[in-house]
């Protein structure tokens, strides 16, 4: 039924119309309806989740463990988040005041930016970025303001950059490492410098460390664990990426006392709990999962290699992406938009990536190319965008 029974259309609201359907979501719609495809769009593992995690939320079904859980979630759960952030990073949580499980980290984005954003306020956030950190702000009032990476510096986040685009407005930056789209890496010392400007402005950080486990021949730094930083960041980790649990929805923020009480605040209206099953499952992976994890990144660390290496050898001028499972390719040699490049390449070959432009405007004249698929299909893949490169590298006929 088109026709609405308001004269001006139906009254969406004006924030909701301000923010983009997201880029990635037409790209798996375009997909679905051609066969044949190999895609390296969908940023999620192609392994099952380890069995020792699956049989954990079987039992927890089994004894009947189906209701509602704290809105904080499992003491269980917290304690050992708590646990293995102290083990991994020598950051000091208590379990009961200062982490909240929800729904992935995607809920938990969304419930820190509604805790602490007012109207008005400016929320500094790389780009290019993963697709729902400018949205998210926008939901809660903000105002999003980009601050650009480049390939010359591998997408780190620069702290002059930063600090250039700082006002009185400013609230909050956001950070993402390891990055989706790019698979950047900050270290230590590369983040010395954005917690110096932080504290210099006295600005909230919202650290998203989903990727935090798929390094490369690098360290994962912890935002909160740089000195004088935990006062001021809001952590947020989770378990879909590396335990292989995307399905299961969830993951977890780690805060200080009054800002986790607000987040819960939002998330106790808005979802209640996360599933009772899918945080016994996430105990079992804290607990007994670590060979498994361990396994996921050497094939992961494979892939990346073989991957980066056929992109340069092609021309496709590629950093080395030292985390995430993802690489950022520039298609400048051919000419081509970062659309036209993904559209065409689709409908001539049969590989789906994902335009660069779909995470910000700094992503314009790369490509998105998820290799957590089989070595089979990376293989594959290159030849076929091969292929398309040397149709193209004029630019487009």
């Amino acid at each position: 039924m088109d026709a609405s029974p308001f004269p001006q259309g139906y009254p969406i609201s004006r924030r909701v119309q301000q923010i983009p359907a997201s880029g990635i979501r037409r790209f798996f719609d375009l997909l679905a309806s051609i066969d044949g495809v190999i895609s390296l769009g969908v940023g999620e593992p192609d392994f099952v989740t380890p069995w020792t995690i699956r049989e954990a939320a079987i039992h927890s079904i089994s004894k009947g463990q189906t209701n509602y859980t704290s809105n904080y979630g499992t003491l269980e759960l917290r304690t050992a988040i708590a646990r293995h952030l102290e083990a991994r990073y020598g950051v000091s949580y208590h379990p009961e005041r200062e982490i909240l499980v929800t729904v992935g980290v995607s809920e938990a984005m969304d419930l820190a930016m509604r805790a602490i954003v007012d109207p008005g306020d400016e929320v500094l956030a790389p780009d290019p970025a993963y697709v729902s950190y400018g949205p998210c702000a926008t939901l809660a009032g903000g105002t999003v303001v980009p601050v650009p990476t480049s390939q010359f510096h591998d997408f780190k986040l620069q702290a002059n950059e930063l600090e250039r685009r700082i006002t009185p407005k400013s609230k909050v930056a956001v950070l993402g490492f390891p990055s989706n789209p790019t698979g950047a890496v900050m270290e230590w010392e590369d983040l010395e410098q954005i917690a110096a400007v932080a504290e210099r402005h006295n600005l909230l950080v919202i650290s998203d460390e989903i990727y935090d486990r798929l390094v490369y021949g690098v360290e994962h730094t912890c935002f909160a664990a740089l000195p004088r930083m935990q006062e001021r960041t809001i952590l947020l980790g989770g378990f879909s990426k590396a335990y292989a649990m995307t399905g299961w929805r969830v993951g977890y923020a780690a805060a200080p006392a009054p800002i986790l009480e607000a987040m819960m605040k939002v998330h106790q209206y808005v979802t209640m709990c996360a599933s009772t099953m899918s945080q016994a499952a996430a105990v079992e992976a804290l607990k007994r999962a670590e060979p498994d994890v361990q396994d996921m990144v050497a094939s992961y660390d494979r892939r990346r290699r073989l991957i980066v290496a056929a992109f340069n050898d092609m021309g496709l001028r590629c950093f080395e992406p030292r985390g995430a499972f993802y690489a950022f390719p520039s298609i400048e040699i051919t000419g081509l938009s970062s659309e036209d490049f993904a559209e065409r390449l689709l409908v001539e070959e049969k590989v789906a990536v994902v335009p660069g432009s779909a995470f910000g405007a700094c992503g314009e004249g790369f490509v998105r190319c998820c290799y957590a698929t089989s070595m089979d299909e990376i293989k594959e893949a290159v030849v076929r965008i091969g292929r398309f490169v040397d149709r193209h590298r004029a630019g487009p006929k």
